[in-house]
């Protein structure tokens, strides 16, 4: 069981809300994750969890709320910087939230390396040998060294999933963020995918897991936050949510999943 005794969360997320145009997707959400802890955020398609990890990402502009990382506020900015100094302080906290989505958003004309490597040169502003050496030592962590000079086109799904995690690791994030990392992927690629994962998540690695992988939920997530509406209905420990829930639509839900 993780600890809690860190007095500043990793993530703290209060009232957020999103809307699009006149659709409110969140609805006041609230939620503290520990530094170490993995959260896996689960619910019906469309029911706000992506538009949560977004938000917290600073991908999408809250309506309204707060969202801090690991003390420094994320959202809302500080309102005397100017444009440019906006800019900066959220390319900033950016490298301290690593994202990996459901499509793996690889630049197709670079080769597995430098895709890695891309942060690191234009975020970083490493030396272009001490940035290959990092992201080739990233790639050794992820299995695929032997394929450090491939282009996408040349990788399979799983592994083009493995680069992502690595181009996310390898800016060194407090926090990592996974949207529906494994729902593009053939059933035999999810494994190599979902590995990697749970070894990120046994070294003490933050994460927040946008998933439908239900046996990655209960058995690799300290807890589990149940969305349903743009709102967290229900969470609490991984393995005691899935043995009983309390609410009634989370019920259904798991009843639901389990049938599919």
């Amino acid at each position: 069981m993780v600890t809690m005794a860190a007095e500043v969360p990793a993530v703290l997320v209060q009232g957020l809300r999103k809307s699009f145009a006149d659709h409110e997707v969140l609805r006041g959400v609230d939620l503290t994750v520990a530094a170490g802890e993995v959260v896996a955020i689960i619910g019906s398609s469309g029911s706000g969890k992506s538009t949560l990890l977004r938000c917290i990402n600073a991908l999408e502009t809250p309506t309204e709320g707060n969202i801090t990382i690991s003390g420094e506020q994320l959202w809302p900015l500080p309102l005397h910087l100017t444009a440019s100094a906006r800019a900066r302080h959220l390319t900033l906290l950016r490298t301290r939230v690593g994202m990996v989505f459901q499509r793996f958003n690889l630049f197709p004309h670079r080769t597995a390396v430098g895709n890695v490597m891309e942060g690191l040169l234009a975020v970083r502003r490493l030396e272009q040998r001490e940035a290959r050496d990092r992201a080739m030592a990233m790639l050794d962590r992820m299995g695929l060294r032997h394929r450090a000079d491939a282009y996408p086109s040349q990788l399979s799904g799983g592994q083009q999933q493995r680069v992502a995690i690595a181009r996310a690791l390898v800016m060194e994030p407090q926090v990592m963020l996974f949207d529906e990392a494994t729902s593009a992927l053939d059933p035999e690629l999810k494994g190599e995918v979902l590995a990697v994962m749970t070894q990120l998540a046994g070294g003490g690695l933050t994460m927040l897991v946008v998933t439908h992988e239900m046996n990655f939920a209960r058995d690799v997530a300290h807890r589990v936050a149940f969305v349903d509406q743009g709102i967290i209905a229900e969470q609490g420990a991984a393995r005691e949510f899935f043995a009983s829930p309390t609410t009634e639509r989370s019920r259904s839900f798991l009843q639901m999943v389990a049938a599919s």
